[in-house]
């Protein structure tokens, strides 16, 4: 639509923007995949696009196979960065994501493994650094989560291995990066709206978005000093493979339902709060977080 020789931005209802709730019955096996989702998500593939905001950035973004990580890794790309996609071991969904990267001219690099394990943290910004020479932005996006509906039926190995996937890798990760980023390089970490509000079958998960949120707090003091900026974003409920795959079915199908939206993010519309935060826009920024959880309040 044009108007006065102008087109003119189609307005739309945010509650009725994506599908709502109910959604159809489905189970994935951990960690799940895109293509087994219904409805499929929307991770700006026919949407996003780009304004040179990250141009010549390097990135690497963990869980950038699916999901957030997804969508960030298409907006970055399309913003100018090339980008380090680390990923557990969804083969497809990984090959997929670099394809977008690469559509949109970008290098992509794809390094599979556990990032529970501090020697594969080391090893994915060893092989950007070799790839790259350089890393401007690190997303500390992949996480782990398993509803239980009580204390007892939390397995201690599951415990440990939430925390190591969710927070200790961002220890890890970032102390392998922080040599090799120069000022005015960022880091984002993906907390979660379970940082205020935890849901109490996600008692692991939630304690571990509690600390991230913390630690990116405390982090980005530490590190001002060097000029590298640390901050996060807090999604609510967002429509991803790792709902199916880890959630009772009761809950997949009202996912979302009882935000003030009244349904789950999709994706996309994420990404744009990390490009903000990876980009010069947000000069000002440390230790912020940006909450992007369809009205759910955090305070």
């Amino acid at each position: 639509m044009k108007e006065n020789g102008k087109k003119k931005n189609k307005m739309q209802d945010p509650q009725e923007k994506y599908p709502k709730p109910d959604y159809p019955k489905q189970k994935q096996d951990v960690p799940g995949t895109e293509a087994e989702m219904d409805p499929k998500a929307d991770h700006g593939e026919e949407s996003y696009k780009g304004n040179n905001k990250l141009e010549g950035k390097k990135a690497i973004i963990t869980g950038g196979d699916s999901g957030i990580g997804r969508a960030v890794a298409i907006a970055f790309a399309r913003e100018g960065a090339d980008v380090l996609i680390s990923y557990l071991e969804e083969d497809k969904d990984a090959k997929e994501t670099a394809k977008y990267v690469k559509e949109a001219g970008r290098k992509a690099i794809l390094v599979k493994g556990d990032i529970s394990k501090e020697p594969h943290c080391k090893k994915i910004v060893e092989k950007a650094v070799k790839e790259f020479g350089q890393i401007d932005i690190l997303v500390n996006n992949a996480a782990f989560q398993m509803a239980r509906e009580s204390l007892q039926e939390i397995p201690s190995e599951e415990w440990d291995y939430t925390f190591k996937t969710n927070i200790y890798a961002m220890f890890w990760l970032c102390k392998a990066a922080e040599p090799h980023m120069k000022p005015g390089s960022t880091i984002v970490n993906t907390t979660s709206i379970n940082a205020y509000k935890p849901k109490p079958i996600l008692l692991a998960y939630a304690a571990t978005k509690g600390a991230i949120q913390n630690y990116t707090a405390g982090l980005a003091q530490l590190l001002a000093e060097k000029g590298i900026r640390v901050n996060c974003v807090a999604p609510g409920p967002v429509w991803t493979p790792l709902i199916p795959a880890t959630m009772p079915q009761e809950e997949v199908k009202t996912f979302g339902k009882d935000t003030p939206l009244g349904r789950a993010a999709q994706p996309a519309e994420l990404a744009p709060a990390f490009v903000l935060l990876a980009s010069e826009d947000s000069s000002y920024m440390t230790g912020s977080t940006v909450q992007v959880t369809g009205g759910t309040p955090s305070i």
